[in-house]
């Protein structure tokens, strides 16, 4: 069964930083591109940051300063999240697609993902 296991999610004041990270068991065996997306309560899931199976990285422009999706292993990736603000309050999720072979596609729809994680809140105060 495939398992993507987010952590690092929390409370934090305006101004701060968070990492998240998301183990695709997916991805150890397979070359994977993988994503972080949030969702608000009400709201759509929304694009966030996308790193290709050749670690091309993407971000949204509502982040691109301040966050940084990077890859530690074949399986595991990270979101460094600076200078958090009230609106970046939401539910994060980790999303996986396997690319049978490394390139550098970056894939931003939440449709283009096959897998993904729980989910970690985030919340951050004024």
């Amino acid at each position: 069964q495939v398992q993507l296991v987010e952590s690092g999610g929390g409370s934090v004041q305006a101004g701060g930083s968070l990492r998240l990270s998301c183990a695709a068991s997916i991805c150890t065996f397979r070359n994977c591109a993988m994503a972080w997306f949030r969702q608000v309560p009400g709201k759509e899931r929304e694009f966030v940051a996308a790193i290709s199976s050749s670690d091309s990285t993407y971000h949204d422009a509502s982040v691109y300063d301040r966050f940084t999706i990077f890859r530690e292993t074949k399986n595991t990736i990270y979101l460094q999240m600076n200078s958090l603000k009230p609106e970046d309050t939401a539910v994060y999720y980790c999303a996986a697609r396997n690319t049978y072979y490394i390139n550098n596609h970056i894939f931003t729809m939440e449709g283009d993902y096959e897998y993904w994680g729980q989910g970690t809140q985030v919340t951050v105060s004024s």
